[in-house]
């Protein structure tokens, strides 16, 4: 098993959870910090605050 350092970040605007993946991910590329593609593990949380999405 390789085991790899993984930042993680966790979104702190409510997104809609309803969205795809592709959606999630582009909005993870308009924040000029962070790349999708480079293993950032992004936390989003729902509206309520009662759903969690990596």
């Amino acid at each position: 098993m390789n085991v790899t350092a993984t930042a993680a970040v966790v979104a702190t605007r409510p997104v809609d959870l309803r969205k795809g993946h592709d959606s999630l991910a582009a909005a993870v590329e308009h924040d000029p910090d962070l790349d999708p593609h480079l293993g950032v593990a992004v936390v989003f949380r729902s509206r309520r605050a009662d759903l969690l999405c990596m």
